[in-house]
């Protein structure tokens, strides 16, 4: 099989892919600076068809050498966080996220140009949709759609646009995958996270599911939720988005497209709160709600439509909410135990 270079490949997505592509039977090439969690060791560390490298995606000799002999590069690595993160870091996301992305599509034009890389892959965002008015959001409406006011998913935008960019000037096919409320195991608390708190539980990383289960497990109540929670979100699991964005790779179909990513159930926060509550509590303890002022950044509304990926790449997200939780309930609560999160 053919070698991947990943970027940011200790993080929590890529943590999904690299083990989706190893099972695939792919050569994974990895890079990340550890600089979200500090050193973490992940299950297919020590796997014989996995190269890890510590360092910066911005070292452009460094990638230039990662990238050898690699058909494909997916860049993921950036700097991410939760709702808070957006507002606590609005210029780092911004400018960070933008030397990174413009070193990872030096090296792929580089790499396309002495004949290795066919294709690069670019991991955007829901957030490039902050702005939508139409729903659910097919792709096509980010051409009308108002430009994200957040400078995270500004620079998600920006992503899409060196995509686009480097293939009109270059010639460098790409796929633009846009994820949707990934859930999943392996994310801990940031080193540089600030403290905040939401009644007095300190928020884990500002995404609602790993938050909402901390706090249950943690005995708060009533439990804490930010704004009204009539939120729509659509939560992914994580195994599902790797095999989508594998899937994104391998197609056909893809090459020079974009896609939704995501599942196609829609889910209020207000309800994942009480499908929380009930699977850790049990049906006859009631669920009480207090309502926190929500962020600037909150979308109200962030629902995709899939039909895209369904008819062109024959991809589905198929693991259910139920199913997601059974796997990460209990894994925060070991990550608890262990000071983690």
């Amino acid at each position: 099989m053919s070698k991947i270079l990943v970027t940011g490949s200790a993080g929590f997505i890529a943590g999904y892919l690299v083990q989706e592509l190893l099972e695939r039977g792919y050569h994974v090439v990895g890079i990340d600076n550890y600089s979200k969690y500090g050193v973490v060791c992940k299950s297919y560390q020590d796997h014989p068809r996995y190269q890890f490298v510590e360092g910066d995606v911005k070292d452009l000799s460094l990638m230039r050498s990662l990238a050898e002999g690699c058909e494909q590069i997916v860049a993921i690595a950036a700097r991410i966080g939760g709702i808070s993160y957006f507002h606590e870091y609005a210029y780092d996301l911004l400018a960070e996220n933008e030397r990174i992305i413009a070193a990872t599509f030096d090296t792929a034009i580089e790499s396309f140009q002495r004949g290795d890389c066919k294709k690069i892959v670019v991991l955007s965002s829901s957030m490039v949709f902050e702005n939508a008015t139409q729903f659910p959001t097919q792709e096509s409406h980010l051409a009308d759609c108002p430009p994200p006011n957040s400078t995270y998913g500004f620079q998600k935008l920006s992503c899409e646009i060196f995509a686009r960019g480097a293939w009109e000037q270059y010639g460098l096919p790409f796929t633009i995958v846009r994820p949707f409320n990934c859930v999943g195991i392996g994310e801990k608390r940031a080193r540089n996270a600030k403290e905040i708190l939401s009644g007095d539980i300190q928020l884990a990383m500002s995404h609602v599911v790993p938050d909402l289960v901390q706090k249950v497990l943690k005995g708060q109540d009533p439990l804490h939720i930010l704004g009204n929670g009539q939120q729509v979100r659509h939560y992914t699991y994580g195994g599902d988005l790797a095999e989508g964005i594998r899937v994104c790779m391998e197609h056909p179909a893809a090459l020079n497209d974009d896609f939704n990513i995501s599942t196609s159930e829609e889910t209020s926060v207000l309800h994942l709160a009480e499908v929380i509550w009930k699977k850790m509590k049990g049906q006859n303890v009631p669920l009480r709600t207090v309502s926190d002022p929500p962020y600037k950044y909150d979308v109200q509304f962030r629902s995709p439509d899939v039909t895209k990926a369904k008819n062109k790449l024959g991809y589905e997200a198929t693991t259910s909410l139920e199913s997601m939780l059974d796997e990460v309930i209990p894994w925060i609560q070991d990550a608890i135990k262990k000071g983690e999160i």
